[in-house]
């Protein structure tokens, strides 16, 4: 081989190792600037071994002071695979299996799963995680077990103001009513236990762990009279028992001072400490056979508030808007005489004929007191001719009867009134 193919050989050779470290410098350019954020915190995810603390949720209070609801402390319990030996598996999966009464087939394959932690069962009584403990110290495997304090959501009076306060799920999250509204105020923010380990789990160094507080939620005063929500929610069974009101009732109390609610009932009401049991006999009889769709269907009919999610029409109720209106207007007295108004038993309106109620036999000559104690179709209908469409709708405003109401409460349905037709005659 002569000196110059040799020489060149070389040449090659640096070229290509040249290139190969030029590759690598850049592939660690990637890594350290591009991917570095990222790959820090997989490696954080993977090293350590996090396990959240639930704060305490918010107390709901009624106007008096009164609990609707609030925090239970109880404890989960979790274990870190990796962290136990293979001989005690069998036995820690036996006794968590039969401490909190689990399947063990189910229980015995978490404690065998390649993860860094796998929770067994959440908010249990502190007697249950007692026992655990002493079995703990009995056996001497204290490693790989977690028992962390959690909470869990407990409503006093059962049922009261269900439809109001509604409930949370199994992560303390609101899931309806107040809980759901005001759950960014209730909650608080978690805090964690993290204790490092290596990529199968099991921890790294003496096993100290690191604690972050959890911050409890803050608490909210509600306008609902609880002595008056009681009653009103008593009284309110009664005449649905009586009457066989198959689709239940409403009744809401305000104060006319400022508009408080002061109760709000929705009936049948359900069970805020067991939500998810329906309230209704001859569903629960069945539940085992229906669909899920159905289930589910039976639920949110039973969770409706409809109070604030049904719509229905006023009916005789808006008489006394005309009637308030027209008496702003001095478009007639509260003083006028007998005959001031005539009911013939109907009026028509575009081609329409309405009749009054008493249309077989008319009302006649009536004074505004008069229609107002017959709750008369005719005579309010020419009222709001007379106060006209413009006039008619301003006054609908004054009332706040085109706003919202500024019930927070979730689900609410939307308003129904005709838009103000622009028109010269308006």
């Amino acid at each position: 081989m002569s000196n110059i193919t040799r020489k060149r050989r070389m040449k090659n050779m640096l070229i290509v190792v040249a290139f190969v470290y030029f590759l690598l410098i850049l592939r660690l350019i990637y890594i350290q600037f591009i991917q570095g954020d990222e790959l820090q915190t997989m490696a954080y995810v993977q090293q350590t071994l996090d396990r959240m603390i639930n704060p305490n949720r918010g107390t709901i209070y009624d106007r008096n002071g009164k609990i609707l609801a609030m925090s239970a402390s109880v404890e989960t319990v979790t274990v870190n695979p990796g962290s136990i030996s293979k001989d005690n598996k069998e036995k820690v999966a036996r006794a968590l299996s039969d401490i909190f009464d689990l399947d063990y087939e189910t229980i015995l394959k978490r404690v065998k799963r390649k993860t860094s932690i796998e929770t067994i069962v959440k908010k249990v009584d502190k007697e249950k995680t007692d026992e655990l403990r002493r079995w703990m110290q009995e056996t001497g495997i204290i490693y790989g077990i977690n028992i962390d304090e959690d909470t869990k959501r407990f409503y006093p009076n059962s049922t009261l103001a269900s439809h109001i306060i509604g409930f949370t799920g199994s992560d303390n999250q609101g899931l309806d009513g107040i809980e759901a509204k005001y759950d960014e105020i209730l909650s608080g923010k978690k805090g964690k236990i993290a204790r490092k380990a290596d990529a199968s789990g099991s921890v790294i160094g003496n096993g100290e762990e690191g604690y972050t507080k959890a911050i409890d939620g803050d608490s909210i005063e509600l306008t609902i009279d609880s002595n008056i929500q009681s009653i009103a929610t008593k009284y309110l069974e009664e005449v649905c028992i009586d009457n066989k009101c198959e689709e239940g009732g409403v009744v809401i109390i305000m104060d006319p001072n400022n508009g408080d609610i002061l109760a709000m009932v929705t009936y049948p009401e359900y069970n805020l400490n067991e939500p998810f049991t329906i309230n209704n006999n001859e569903l629960l009889n069945t539940w085992g056979s229906l669909a899920s769709a159905d289930r589910n269907n039976a639920l949110q009919k039973m969770w409706r508030n409809k109070a604030i999610a049904d719509t229905y029409e006023p009916g005789s109720t808006f008489k006394l808007i005309t009637t308030s209106a027209a008496l702003e207007e001095g478009i007639v007295k509260e003083t006028d005489n007998a005959g001031e108004f005539s009911c013939t038993g109907a009026i028509e309106i575009s081609g329409t004929r309405i009749k009054c109620w008493r249309y077989y036999r008319p009302h006649g000559g009536q004074s505004l007191r008069e229609a107002l104690m017959n709750s008369c179709n005719p005579v309010f209908i020419s009222l709001g001719q007379r106060l006209g469409v413009k006039t008619y709708y301003n006054y609908l405003g004054k009332f706040g009867l085109l706003d919202k109401t500024g019930i927070d409460l979730p689900r609410r349905s939307r308003k129904y009134i005709f838009k103000r037709r622009k028109s010269r005659s308006c």
